[in-house]
């Protein structure tokens, strides 16, 4: 370990699934005799998504401590492979998680990405080898030579790149524009739309398929005439007002932003959007739908049923 590495102090949380177990109680006993660890926090076993979450929420919000005295905050998460507590981990602000199989791994992930949680393979690394990649990985700091420079310090044009990028990557996503909140809008973003010809003012984005899910759009005054599906499917609003008649069961739901309406398979219903309306809608099985009645005679029912009404 480098004298620079020796005055650190690090606080360490870390969790595994049931197949990194072993290799983190083993990678935990190892931290705890370490000379630049204050504290190792053991958050034990749970499904490695849970355990990635458990570490990550811990870096995310130690990441930017107000006490420069205060241990360095970092995490240590072990599942089979490693890859997928890497990728959950990864979702949290301000958390850079890598799996490493080697200590050049490690070097190379804290040199050039900052990595502040370290994934192993309960698989495919053994304790020893962990033991090395978690002393590289502690020993390593942001910005050193490591093999991928050739184990040299990196040239000046890198090093300036290196200074810039932590603020780049704490404002990513950076939390400001309109769709930031919602992971469904999120999605929408960039989306080509295709028209629902059978639908009249509506379009579409399938975005996975079998099961399968779409982002619609449907302009102010659409109408979907009455027609069933073979698969039930789940809605939620996303922006926009809307009127579901379940004819099969003799229901009526008005539906604005954030409502939710699940239609059994091979129910008939009409549709009447009364706003450009925009939905996230799921089902199980490929696309399909089937006419029961043509959009004139939808219209003059609706207008009917809403004239009666009062609407």
């Amino acid at each position: 370990m480098t004298s620079a590495a020796a005055d650190r102090c690090f606080k360490i949380f870390a969790a595994a699934d049931g197949f990194g177990q072993s290799l983190k109680d083993a990678v935990v006993a190892h931290l705890r005799s370490h000379p630049a660890v204050a504290e190792v926090v053991d958050l034990g076993t749970d499904k490695y998504y849970a355990a990635a979450a458990s570490v990550a929420r811990h870096v995310s919000s130690a990441s930017a401590p107000s006490d420069p005295a205060a241990p360095e905050v970092r995490g240590v998460v072990v599942c089979g492979t490693g890859a997928g507590v890497s990728i959950f981990a990864n979702k949290y602000p301000r958390v850079y998680a890598t799996h490493c199989a080697s200590p050049a791994d490690a070097v190379n992930t804290r040199s050039i990405n900052a990595c502040n949680v370290l994934a192993l393979s309960g698989k495919a690394t053994p304790p020893d080898a962990a033991a090395a990649i978690a002393d590289a990985w502690l020993a390593t700091p942001f910005r050193a030579p490591c093999p991928a420079s050739g184990d040299v310090p990196w040239p000046e044009d890198i090093q300036q790149f290196f200074d810039a990028a932590p603020d780049e990557m704490a404002a990513i996503p950076d939390g400001s524009g309109p769709d930031s909140a919602c992971a469904i809008c999120c999605l929408r973003k960039g989306m080509e739309f295709e028209l629902v010809g059978i639908m009249p003012g509506g379009e579409m984005r399938i975005v996975r398929e079998s099961p399968t899910s779409a982002y619609v759009r449907f302009k102010a005054g659409s109408v979907e005439p009455a027609h069933h599906h073979t698969f039930g499917h789940d809605l939620v609003v996303i922006k926009g007002k809307k009127k579901v008649w379940n004819l099969t069961k003799k229901e009526s739901y008005d539906l604005v932003d954030g409502d939710f309406l699940f239609t059994p398979a091979g129910d008939v219903h009409r549709v009447k959007y009364f706003e450009d309306t925009e939905f996230f809608i799921r089902w199980d099985g490929h696309w399909d739908i089937f006419l029961d009645e043509d959009i004139d005679t939808a219209r003059s029912a609706i207008d009917a049923e809403l004239g009666a009404a009062g609407n």
